[in-house]
């Protein structure tokens, strides 16, 4: 890590090295006021001008990207493919042995190929970086004395950040002055539990862990509130240190593992085709350097080699629908993992219910309307200064008569966690009073009670007592309403307290909100259910409002687990109780990440929607985290995707676009290999016997450029509404027998253009070459508009791209034997009886595919695969596998 302290003046020393620091320019090391010296900064922060002048310096605070997505890194990849580098080979052989013309002809269909992939793949890495931007991160910091919000990309060393709990801490730096500050630090450190950070000094050679005066971009803030001095930003922060490490710990989508899986069956194909055609070939006594040309060619010709562009095109096009829909897309990769998913689970507020909280009653503990419980929650809610929060909002903006706040001034005050569910705040009275004010979940505050107030003044907190207030409880949140509790102490004048003061405390009353159902969410989840997607709340809120929620949306209420069960489950009673669970309440937040583990080991694709502190474990365990753009940094941070609007049915159309996405990049697969596989046996077979080569290498070549040019308006193709109703998954073992199935019909056509051109045309080795070369161009086309849809091909309309594209190279395809330089790649003009018999073998090519995918069809959905928890899966499948489970 590099120090990103500014020297002062005064001590005239050189500024540390780019490659690293001395102990004594350890940040973390040095003294507050010594550090605001050096930085020349104040607890005021900088003025504006100076933070502009700092940024042209040091740049933007991010880290140096490891993706390499500009232009030149983005076409020089093109070329590091295995595929480009054997043609780009057997150019340089071809040159070597004197065949320049081959070589110039090799040479022109590789760099044609890589310009095409570079042109889909770099405009859809700059839509997805625009997209990014879109939900870039703030920060709350202090310029000229005055709080402000900036995005945390413009933070510079020495400014002044004010954070509190759900922050994403943007800047190394030294606490100035904290309250009950916890951060987690395991994206740097590995350990799962928060530490806790204060003012001080630490060793110069201290590690990471042992700072507790620092805090470290990447890491967040999980309780409390502090105002740090940035020290270190962009590329010199210890999270850009280890940022190429933690990129690799993002875990492979099943649809990484597929293309990966896929790209295994090619190389083995490839490896088959090369050796033993080449050898074949020799003993044929062919030409040496010809026959290894052709057999690279034929391995070539079977993969689909603008694979990676085809994949990013429709990704990124897949980004962009999702974006207009209010979808945006952190990592392209989840979009996969949107479509396969099957299993939702969200927590209720915002999603399920309006998320528009409103404050309905403050009662005393008979359950009477008292202004004394406003006043308190006013004061507690306003003058709090830790987690913004809707609850707190509610109660500031309550309708209702009480004494002016303006007569109490704020002590002090104990910050919430998720441990305590409780928030105090101490304020001074006009009487010189100290009043300590708690508000929090009912059975929280109760725990901190031994007194209650009531009519009579104040009473023992006695088993009656207890009693009445928990009838209460229960019996207002079975009508729907979130229910707190408010207690208060009073204090001898002081100016500081602690949690150690939360005892003793006198249970005032009651805090009533109401969240009602959100409109249309029913229809929401009957959509949802239609798509195969299943939902489960995950809440901390009590099981009778939950049980109330979900009455009311039509969703099982009697399938309850409360966090009290689960904790008494081990690993494998979770398991089995997870599937019949639908409500998952009075949960805590480590209990919710071990809730989506479950799941996810059942075999279940898991989505997760959550938008607060304690749900970034979840985000991060479930298959695909989704998030709200209002949510706190470290739950934006944690999800692949980011809704604009907190609602379910954005999510529903999002599901369909990914699944649109991931059905559009699997016609691209299915198409090819099918096309080109049974082309490249029908090659293989055909070179053994007859006395000259079926094609050329660059004729080869050339095809498979051709072939490929409507491949890349697959990625705009329309989407039949069937292959929409249920997740879908990758399946190696169906790409594998649909390869073999199609490319048999494929070769059996072959073949017959193989008898009609020798038998019945008497063609020489060029006609023959031309011939073939046309005819299997017209059935690659063909192809295309078969294994695009389930439907009868003249059912599903084609989008218009791919099928003026389609039409546009099978004129080409026609054509080019009468063109100038068609002598060039080995063609010659075809007799009109020859053309005529190609495109009625290519017209019953048309037909059998037909029956073929009809047929193949019918016996996949016969023979459903197995989901990995090994239950069988029922329903049809599309060219891709229908996975509804892991």
């Amino acid at each position: 890590m590099v120090s990103g302290i500014v020297p002062s003046e005064v001590d005239q020393q050189p500024a540390p090295a780019p490659t690293g620091i001395v102990d004594e320019d350890a940040f973390w090391s040095i003294d507050a006021n010594d550090l605001l010296r050096r930085l020349k900064t104040s607890k005021s922060g900088l003025g504006t001008s100076e933070a502009a002048s700092r940024l042209a310096k040091f740049g933007a605070n991010t880290p140096a990207s490891q993706s390499g997505t500009s232009a030149f890194a983005v076409f020089v990849r093109q070329f590091r493919s295995p595929l480009v580098l054997i043609l780009i080979f057997a150019a340089v052989v071809s040159a070597f042995v004197g065949e320049v013309q081959e070589a110039l002809i090799i040479g022109a269909i590789v760099l044609a190929s890589c310009v095409l992939s570079f042109t889909q793949e770099y405009g859809a890495s700059r839509a997805t970086e625009a997209l990014k931007r879109r939900i870039s991160r703030k920060a709350l910091i202090l310029r000229n004395g005055v709080e402000c919000s900036i995005g945390a990309e413009e933070i510079v060393p020495g400014d002044v950040v004010r954070l509190s709990a759900g922050n994403l801490i943007p800047a190394d730096g030294v606490i100035l002055d904290a309250r009950d500050f916890n951060v987690s630090e395991a994206v740097l450190t590995g350990e799962t539990f928060p530490v806790v950070k204060a003012p001080g000094r630490s060793a110069p050679g201290a590690s990471v862990a042992q700072r507790s005066n620092a805090v470290f971009t990447g890491t967040s803030v999980r309780s409390g509130t502090a105002t740090v001095l940035a020290a270190a930003t962009g590329d010199r922060t210890e999270f850009a240190s280890i940022a190429a490490a933690l990129e690799r710990r993002i875990p492979e989508t099943d649809f990484a593992r597929g293309i990966r899986l896929f790209g295994y069956l090619m190389t083995e194909i490839m490896l088959a085709i090369v050796i033993v055609v080449f050898f074949a070939n020799l003993l044929l006594h062919r030409p040496l350097i010809e026959s290894l040309l052709f057999s690279l060619a034929l391995a070539v010709g079977l993969t689909p080699e603008l694979l990676p562009a085809i994949i990013s095109v429709t990704l990124a096009r897949g980004a962009r629908a999702m974006a207009a829909n209010g979808v945006i897309v952190r990592r392209l990769d989840a979009i996969e993992n949107l479509g396969s998913m099957d299993l939702l689970c969200t927590d209720k507020t915002g999603t399920l219910t309006e998320g528009v909280i409103q404050l309905d009653g403050w009662l005393d503990v008979e359950g009477n309307p008292s202004t004394d419980i406003l006043l308190w929650a006013r004061l507690n809610a306003t003058m709090q200064a830790g987690l913004k929060n809707p609850l707190d909002e509610a109660i500031a903006g309550a309708q209702g008569e009480g004494a002016s706040l303006a007569a109490f001034t704020k002590v002090d005050e104990v910050p919430y966690d998720f441990i305590r569910k409780r928030l105090s705040v101490v304020v001074r009275t006009k009487d010189a009073e100290n009043l300590l004010i708690t508000k929090g979940a009912v059975q929280n505050v109760l725990e901190a009670c031994g007194f209650v107030r009531t009519a009579n003044g104040q009473e023992p907190l006695n088993d009656m007592y207890r009693a009445a207030i928990d009838e209460k409880f229960r019996r207002w949140s079975a009508d729907g309403f979130r229910v707190l509790g408010v207690a208060i102490r009073r204090f001898e004048s002081r100016d500081a307290f602690s949690r150690k003061d939360e005892t003793d405390l006198a249970f005032a009353g009651f805090l009533l909100f109401l969240d009602p159902p959100k409109e249309g969410v029913r229809e929401t989840l009957a959509a949802l259910a239609q798509r195969g997607i299943a939902v489960k709340v995950i809440s901390g809120d009590n099981r009778y409002v939950a049980a109330h929620l979900a009455d009311a949306l039509g969703l099982r209420a009697d399938r309850i687990m409360t966090g009290e069960d689960l904790s008494k489950l081990t690993k494998s009673g979770l398991f089995a109780g997870v599937q019949n669970t639908d409500l998952f309440v009075e949960i805590d937040p480590n209990q919710k990440e071990r809730i989506v583990q479950a799941l996810r080991s059942r075999g279940h694709v898991v989505g997760y929607l959550g938008d607060g502190i304690n749900d970034a474990p979840a985000l991060h365990e479930a298959d695909i985290g989704i998030s709200v753009d209002t949510a706190v940094d470290v739950a934006r941070e944690a999800a692949d995707i980011i809704l604009l609007k907190q609602d379910l049915g954005v999510l529903v159309r999002g599901v369909d676009d990914g699944r649109k996405t991931f059905a559009n990049t699997m016609k691209y697969i299915s198409i090819t290999t099918s096309a080109n596989f049974g082309n490249m046996i029908s090659m293989a077979v055909a070179s053994l016997f007859l006395p000259f080569l079926p094609l050329l290498a660059a004729q080869i070549l050339l095809n498979n450029f051709l072939s490929d040019i409507p491949s890349l308006a697959i990625a705009s193709d329309n989407v039949d509404p069937g292959q929409l109703r249920r997740p879908r998954r990758w399946d190696i073992g169906f790409v594998r027998r649909f390869m073999i199935g199609f490319g048999l019909v494929s070769s059996l056509f072959d073949f017959a253009t193989f008898a009609f051109l020798l038998l019945f045309a008497h063609a020489t080795a060029a006609t023959f070459q031309t011939a073939w070369f046309v005819e299997s161009l017209l059935t690659e086309l063909a192809i295309v508009l078969i294994v695009r849809t389930h439907k009868a091909f003249w059912k599903s309309r084609p989008s218009l791209l791919l099928a003026w594209l389609t039409l546009a190279v099978a004129v080409v395809a026609i054509a080019i034997p009468y063109v100038p330089f068609a002598g060039r790649f080995g063609f010659v003009p075809l007799p009109l009886p020859v053309l005529v018999g190609l495109v009625a073998i290519t017209a019953l090519y048309l037909l059998a595919s037909e029956t073929t995918k009809r047929w193949f069809f019918d016996r996949e959905s016969r023979h459903p695969p197995r989901s990995r928890a090994g239950r069988a899966i029922g329903g049809g499948h599309a060219p891709f596998s229908p996975h509804p489970m892991r």
